[in-house]
């Protein structure tokens, strides 16, 4: 099995097309934007000819009002590897949230269902007031997370909570992972950063011209809860904004870029630091034609 991982706008799905050149091959999303409909063009899906030149799977398969669990898309990841290999395919995946891949790698941390009562309460407090309490009840989780960080401040916080365990704890006891079952070919894309932020800043504003504005129209047309995942994507709430009248178009833009630099960065680090030392990193400016050179870093 291949895996292409790497920050967005990295140039992950034109290697994966490049790589479907040369053999048969499914195409596997391992991206928590991309699983979402809705919004094809904003988070950045393979186009319909793109996807034409190869299965795809896990693209755009799930309501924007479901939340996407990392233990989900595992499962369904799992089931689309199987079927690759039934069809004599190589599976490759392709994204960049690293939660996901770990959690079909090494494992889903068995954590029991949260108590509702302690959800709500865990869930209503400010950031601050949560992560104030996750100091005091878990400070080995709270001395690794950036005091802004609300959705993971309050996960540590709720499972502390409910389980008596800490979410530390959790995870050293993960099960049903693949990692150690399959042939792996890994390849990290960790390009310059001034390429991939030039990258990112170029792709927003494309996105913004080829309909961007229309599907984020058509999202708020749905009238989702205001919790609904796909409302969190990078781009809408700055698109949204821009709907509203409260900002002029050129805001939208250079916020919308800055937030994805941002993701870029977050994602940069994690790729950087997280997998294995071993797995091999691309980090020059990537173009089709390095795809002879970078295929070899495959071991194909």
């Amino acid at each position: 099995m291949a895996l292409i991982a790497g920050p967005t706008a990295s140039g992950k799905t034109a290697l994966a097309l490049r790589l479907a050149q040369s053999q048969p091959v499914t195409i596997i999303n391992a991206d928590s934007a991309q699983v979402y409909a809705h919004l094809p063009i904003l988070s950045a899906q393979p186009s319909a000819a793109e996807m034409a030149t190869a299965p795809h799977r896990l693209f755009g398969y799930l309501d924007g009002r479901e939340a996407c669990s990392a233990a989900r898309w595992a499962q369904d990841a799992k089931d689309e590897i199987q079927a690759a290999w039934e069809e004599d395919r190589l599976p490759v995946l392709v994204g960049g949230t690293g939660l996901y891949l770990r959690a079909l790698l090494d494992g889903i941390a068995p954590i029991p269902e949260i108590d509702p009562d302690v959800r709500r309460l865990v869930r209503s407090l400010p950031t601050a007031a949560a992560f104030e309490a996750l100091a005091s009840e878990d400070a080995a989780s709270a001395v690794v997370l950036s005091p802004n960080d609300d959705s993971r401040i309050k996960r540590a916080l709720e499972v502390i909570r409910s389980t008596g365990k800490t979410i530390v704890e959790w995870r050293m006891l993960r099960e049903g992972g693949i990692g150690s079952d399959i042939d792996l070919r890994p390849l990290i894309l960790l390009p310059p950063r001034d390429w991939l932020h030039e990258r990112c800043d170029r792709r927003f504003a494309t996105m913004m011209e080829q309909g961007a504005i229309e599907e984020v129209q058509a999202l708020l047309a749905l009238d989702l809860p205001p919790d609904a995942p796909v409302l969190r994507a990078i781009g809408v709430p700055e698109i949204a904004a821009m709907l509203r009248s409260e900002i002029p178009m050129e805001e939208a833009v250079a916020r919308g870029q800055a937030a994805t630099r941002q993701y870029a960065k977050r994602q940069y680090t994690w790729f950087r630091n997280q997998p294995p030392a071993q797995w091999p990193r691309w980090t020059e400016a990537y173009c089709v034609a390095d795809f002879d050179k970078i295929e070899t870093l495959f071991h194909f």
